[in-house]
């Protein structure tokens, strides 16, 4: 396994406390002068991204978030900038209480009374990651005010009412154009309604390196860009793995038709179909790469199985007596396999722990009946739901949605930071069921590697096809931009 990076390894709240402890002893330096260089960070990305910037508000907190906050309104003033501090709530601990200090003996302004008037840029420095319950009463007022000014908003650290560890929001909660994050990635930055508060995340390591994190297993690893190695000039159709993806039922012949044209596209070397005869003639004429056969029971089964490496069931499949004699049947073949839709729903009713590679990809409302549970229990910590799945059915689970979580039955946890609104649309689940499987036909010795790895490449597809806007997107766009995300050609 490779050694994660600051920039790819994901922590909980108590982990990124831990970390700071740790950087402060390896860099040789006390809390304030940690303290300084995160508010100097942040100071200098404000700079960056609002050069024009001459008034700044910082709203602060009583704890650290809000000791950055004073002393980032105490460099502004140092700068030439006018700025002043909202003390929403009266400095708590010693370091707020120093970095306030500083900020008064410096000429600053702090008062009680929610001003926003006259800003140019607000700061948010009112939560740290410490966040276990909803904001208090003036907190809420204080977001509810920042949310309403219309100015450009920085967060400092994480956006205030955001969890560092699931990226729920707890009530009320800032939504910034910009983040900067200290040291290390909070996990919950990446996930569930980070992407609607966040903004443009910025990691400043504050002077420290790798050797901080020597010590914390990451909660979760961020996914980077890949693309598959070039292919040997002496190569066969055999060598990339034969998918046979199962589904279609009446009138849903199209469901399994785009997951069977996605694993061609990310580069299986066959791809059978097992589905209803009236979907024959159409699959033929969408798609006359792809090897289709009528499938009237599990008898008919028999000769395409025995041929795959690799099974993708469940688009189209419906749970009626058709679609679950092949489910039963593809089950019991014991081949590697991805199960999505109607699979999964039919793996709710009949659990089975899984001993052949297998790859589960619920949405929110599949993963609840998987656990037996409410989506919004799902929703509440996408992580730990994740992580559950994986374990209950022994399969690797890619857990859809905003910042899609990979999960592993051994703990491996990744998430996906790539995707957009333009692909919550019909159709987008069966492409990445094909696409899975076709990479996992590739790479069938690894299916969290290859559940990664398509997680990802749909994600970037997905990006790449939304270049001309995200609304009207569908999800057979992507069946172009699948092949330039692979081959290294999407400049990602």
């Amino acid at each position: 396994m490779t050694t994660p990076t600051l920039a790819a390894a994901l922590f909980t709240a108590a982990q990124s406390h831990a970390i700071d402890a740790q950087a402060m002893q390896i860099l040789g330096v006390d809390s304030p002068t940690l303290m300084a260089r995160a508010a100097d960070a942040a100071f200098r990305a404000l700079r960056r991204r609002w050069p024009e910037a001459r008034r700044i508000v910082v709203l602060c907190g009583p704890g650290n978030n809000g000791a950055d906050g004073y002393l980032l309104a105490l460099r502004a003033r140092e700068e030439g900038l006018p700025s002043r501090v909202v003390a929403v709530v009266p400095p708590a601990t010693e370091g707020a209480r120093a970095a306030h200090d500083r900020f008064v003996k410096g000429g600053g302004d702090v008062s009680a009374r929610l001003d926003l008037g006259g800003a140019d840029v607000l700061v948010d420095a009112l939560l740290g990651t410490g966040l276990s319950r909803p904001p208090g009463d003036a907190m809420a007022e204080a977001i509810d005010a920042i949310n309403a000014a219309g100015l450009p908003v920085l967060a400092v650290d994480i956006p205030s009412g955001l969890s560092a560890d699931t990226g729920t929001t707890a009530g009320r909660c800032v939504r910034a154009d910009a983040t900067v994050t200290f040291i290390a990635h909070k996990r919950g930055m990446f996930t569930q309604d980070a992407a609607d508060h966040v903004g443009v995340l910025e990691l400043a390591s504050l002077g420290a390196d790798d050797r901080v994190i020597a010590d914390q297993r990451p909660s979760a690893i961020l996914m980077q860009p890949q693309a598959l190695p070039r292919r040997p000039r002496q190569s066969n159709k055999g060598q990339y793995g034969h998918v046979l993806a199962i589904g279609g039922d009446h009138g849903t012949g199209g469901a399994v038709l785009m997951c069977a044209s996605a694993a061609l596209r990310v580069g299986a070397g066959l791809v059978s179909v097992a589905t209803r005869a009236e979907n024959i003639v159409a699959l033929h004429a969408a798609r006359p790469e792809l090897m289709p056969r009528a499938a009237d029971g599990p008898q008919s089964l028999e000769q395409p199985l025995e041929k795959a490496s690799v099974l993708a069931v469940g688009p189209g499949l419906g749970q009626g007596s058709w679609g679950h004699a092949l489910w039963l049947t593809a089950l019991d073949a014991g081949k590697p396999m991805v199960l999505d839709a109607d699979g999964l729903n039919m793996l709710a009713k009949y659990p089975r722990r899984f001993t052949a590679p297998t790859i589960l990809t619920p949405h929110p409302g599949e993963a609840g009946r998987l656990l037996g549970c409410d989506t919004r229990d799902i929703q509440a910590d996408r992580f730990a739901a994740a992580a559950a799945i994986a374990g209950k059915y022994q399969a690797v689970v890619v857990l859809k949605g905003t910042g899609s979580i990979v999960a592993a039955p051994d703990g491996r946890l990744q998430v996906c930071p790539w995707g957009n609104p333009g692909m919550a649309s019909g159709g987008m689940g069966d492409i990445l069921t094909g696409v899975i499987a076709g990479l996992l036909g590739q790479h069938a010795e690894d299916p969290f590697a290859a559940a990664c790895l398509g997680t990802s490449v749909h994600a970037r597809a997905g990006d790449l096809a939304a270049t001309g806007g995200e609304i009207g997107l569908a999800a057979t766009d992507l069946l172009d931009t699948l092949r330039a995300v692979l081959n290294g050609v999407d400049h990602a």
